[in-house]
């Protein structure tokens, strides 16, 4: 199963996502997610596609971040090389943050660097969307239910104003600063391995697995729902692998999973 969220005929549609010889379409009009209130209110429960729908590339439609979440969970340094290029320890525990769901931008959307900071860093991440309410997960439970399929993310991060304000909301939480898609999709399998990278202006800056998690996915549900409930359709950043760094107006930032396509934005200043 993979899925977009798009605009189309002057109002939003989710579609179904296939691989047809190498590429990705938007193949047909697919039902919304639960938690996607305000889509709801405006179709109700019946089907929006009850016109003829014709195949779309991906790369062509007019793409919109494929989640609605209640809450961006995010995780801090969880590649040991991360921790370590930013002078940290590797944490002995999961590091958790939120990013306010304003942050949240689409696949082609400008990422916005803030006159308040003077260095804006990408980081590449691998994202979980939540599938159920779930809440005091145990570690060796079954997590896979919980997981409704995966995205990609960018987490953008106003690095400077990260290690001056010693706690992180203002310096993850600008808009724009949370690139989410191109879809949503369920057939990786992270706990096995799967390979993330970041490009800016087409030249590779991160490059690096999900099998060198310092705290695997069993675990990082575990934790979080030892502390509060998650709801479907929230979203779950699972840390960056080393290599980040700045970002300057006019630049291109691509980060790409195999299987969830690539997350294209471009950069500019704040006016």
């Amino acid at each position: 199963m993979r899925y977009c969220r798009f605009n189309f005929e002057n109002s939003i549609h989710y579609g179904r996502v296939e691989d047809r010889g190498g590429e990705l379409w938007i193949v047909d009009l697919a039902e919304a997610p639960e938690e996607d209130l305000a889509f709801r209110l405006a179709h109700g429960r019946a089907t929006s596609w009850s016109f003829d729908f014709e195949p779309i590339a991906l790369h062509a439609a007019d793409l919109l971040p494929p989640v609605t979440p209640s809450k961006i969970v995010c995780v801090g340094r969880n590649y040991r090389e991360h921790a370590k290029e930013l002078g940290n320890e590797a944490p002995a525990e999961p590091l958790l943050f939120f990013k306010p769901t304003s942050s949240l931008l689409g696949p082609g959307g400008t990422i916005l660097l803030p006159a308040a900071s003077e260095r804006v860093d990408f980081e590449g991440e691998l994202a979980l969307v939540i599938g159920k309410r779930v809440r005091k997960l145990k570690a060796d439970a079954d997590w896979r239910p919980v997981i409704r399929g995966y995205t990609l993310a960018n987490d953008v991060t106003a690095r400077d104003l990260q290690k001056k304000d010693g706690q992180w909301a203002r310096a993850k939480g600008f808009d724009t600063f949370c690139a989410v898609g191109p879809l949503v999709g369920d057939e990786i399998d992270p706990a096995a391995g799967v390979t993330i990278e970041t490009r800016v202006n087409g030249e590779l800056r991160q490059h690096g697995s999900t099998a060198d998690f310092i705290f695997t996915i069993p675990e990082l549900l575990a934790w979080i729902t030892a502390a509060f409930t998650l709801e479907p359709g929230d979203l779950i950043l699972t840390g960056t692998p080393a290599g980040v760094g700045p970002l300057a107006p006019g630049d291109r930032v691509d980060v790409a999973i195999p299987g969830l396509g690539v997350l294209s934005n471009l950069v500019a200043r704040d006016l």
